[in-house]
């Protein structure tokens, strides 16, 4: 059974006198964080319900208010979110990407083998293919697919064509017919 949440009299104060006096939704949302356990006896899980958020920020928003009223209080930033399994940095990643910049930008071709060789060699381990085409679409790069049609191609021709052409494909003749019944 989850404890059972004790709140002081003087925070729950503060939180009607922030309720009343909020400007912004951040600042309403944080009071009512407060609020609704104090008053309603509410969980955490019925407190994000309430509010329209997530359990894990509604456990922030109290712990943001309770800070808030502390004095020389100045807000964290968030510790939450953002590339944390990251290999490389986003500019070192460019720097790496450099010389295969200047390669594509000549009109060569590039091929991922030797790039997730370069990178594994950076990096000393070994790197999938997936990581290197990941970290090509970071950067904005694309795979240059060839067009759908030709581009000598025209399409009136290739309409008459089928109009006009001898069928290559003749029916097979089954036992007992011949070529000549079977085209009747």
């Amino acid at each position: 059974m989850a404890r059972s949440t004790t709140i002081d009299a003087a925070l729950v104060e503060r939180a009607r006198q922030a309720a009343g006096q909020a400007t912004t939704l951040e600042q309403l949302r944080q009071a009512q964080s407060i609020l609704l356990p104090a008053e309603m006896g509410a969980t955490l899980s019925q407190t994000a319900a309430a509010l329209g958020v997530g359990r894990a920020t509604a456990g922030r928003m109290q712990l943001r208010f309770r800070q808030s009223s502390q004095p020389q209080y100045s807000p964290p930033e968030r510790t939450w979110g953002g590339r944390r399994n990251a290999l490389l940095t986003l500019e070192e990643e460019k720097a790496f990407l450099q010389p295969w910049l200047e390669q594509a930008k000549t009109g060569g071709m590039l091929v991922v083998s030797p790039i997730r060789a370069a990178l594994a060699e950076k990096l000393g381990q070994p790197i999938k293919p997936s990581v290197v085409y990941r970290l090509l679409a970071r950067h904005g790069w694309r795979k240059v697919a060839p067009d759908t049609r030709h581009p000598k191609g025209d399409p009136a021709v290739q309409a008459d064509w089928k109009k006009n052409c001898p069928k290559s494909w003749r029916p097979c003749s089954s036992p007992g017919k011949s070529a000549a019944d079977v085209s009747d």
